[in-house]
């Protein structure tokens, strides 16, 4: 008997390591097969809220905002190795500046009323760290959008307006009070919390022990 579990996915379109940690956890749904039924959402979470329109060169970003001492490389590297893995493909080298990503979160919350956020996610996670494409230009989320099966007039529309603004705040706040500071956050059933761009073995171990004791501690 399958077990039906509500996933929350809590993210930002320009976090590396929940573009990892989403392809971990779709090997590890695929892994399990049957065992789990996942209603799966994905939640905003803005690393840079403040950024302006512009961006910010992301080898500056980085320093400014982890210091001098950050081994950028290093990081990269290991990104690299574990998305490979996973059949994702980062491209550092396109992927020059850091972006504001609140009007690709509006898109996102439409997508989940039209069936389509788990392709509009993947599509934004390739379109920014693969393709190097910036995820706050409206010519990019609208082309993004279609490639995703979502419908492009209604896109750019909603994007020419503040459509779905109150409700990405609402949802950024509402995750911000239950004490979420760092992504990838993801929440089974609204009880159990896994964070970070864990393993897919860690994800299978939580999905397994979830769907076989409801009383799985958190």
């Amino acid at each position: 008997m399958s077990s039906r579990m509500k996933i929350d996915f809590v993210s930002d379109v320009s976090c590396p390591w929940c573009a990892v940690g989403l392809k971990a956890l779709e090997a590890a749904l695929a892994r399990v097969g049957r065992e789990v039924t996942a209603d799966l959402h994905f939640q905003p979470f803005e690393l840079n809220p403040q950024m302006g329109p512009e961006g910010e060169d992301i080898v500056e970003h980085i320093t400014r905002k982890y210091g001098p001492s950050a081994d950028i490389g290093r990081s990269q590297q290991a990104l690299q190795a574990r998305a490979e893995s996973l059949g994702f493909r980062f491209d550092f080298q396109r992927r020059s500046r850091i972006y504001n990503t609140f009007d690709a979160h509006r898109l996102l919350h439409w997508a989940g009323t039209q069936g389509r956020q788990l392709a509009l996610k993947n599509a934004l996670f390739a379109a920014y760290f693969t393709a190097g494409l910036d995820p706050s230009n409206h010519a990019v989320l609208v082309k993004v959008a279609a490639a995703a099966g979502l419908d492009e007039q209604r896109a750019r529309q909603i994007l020419e307006c503040d459509e779905f603004a109150r409700e990405v705040r609402e949802r950024e706040q509402y995750y911000a009070g239950l004490g979420v500071q760092a992504v990838p956050s993801v929440i089974i059933n609204d009880r159990h919390l896994i964070q970070g761009g864990q393993p897919t073995e860690v994800f299978e171990q939580a999905l397994r022990q979830i769907a076989g004791h409801s009383d799985a501690p958190s």
